[in-house]
């Protein structure tokens, strides 16, 4: 199985938690992914991932991401990626200890992955 393949077995599996299937892009959110790109998009997904998520220790690990205000918010609420607790649940990546290359490339997969799918809708 390669990479795609998993990334969508895990949202489709996602698709199925009440929580996880209720966050959407609104209007603004897609007018800015489609005014700024998807590597402009990425990249700030790539910053909020390295400094709110990968270190070991997260002083307010659980409220780091808030629930609105930027495309890749959404995203990683919509994937379980906003905190680390919810990313050993949904993903097993342990917690208290920093994220490695691979899983912070997985991580931006998955958020790349379903911002797409929500552009098409």
């Amino acid at each position: 199985m390669n990479n795609e393949q998993s990334i969508n077995i895990v949202l489709d599996h996602l698709a199925h938690s009440k929580f996880r299937s209720s966050f959407h892009l609104k209007e603004k959110d897609k007018n800015y992914l489609k005014e700024k790109g998807m590597p402009i998009i990425m990249s700030h997904a790539d910053d909020f991932i390295t400094k709110r998520l990968a270190p070991a220790v997260i002083p307010n690990d659980g409220k780091q991401t808030p629930m609105r205000g930027h495309p890749v918010f959404i995203a990683q609420h919509a994937t379980a990626c906003c905190c680390r607790s919810c990313l050993y649940k949904w993903h097993k990546i342990p917690m208290h200890r920093e994220l490695t290359m691979e899983e912070k490339n997985y991580i931006l997969a998955l958020i790349k992955t379903w911002l797409t799918k929500e552009m098409e809708k």
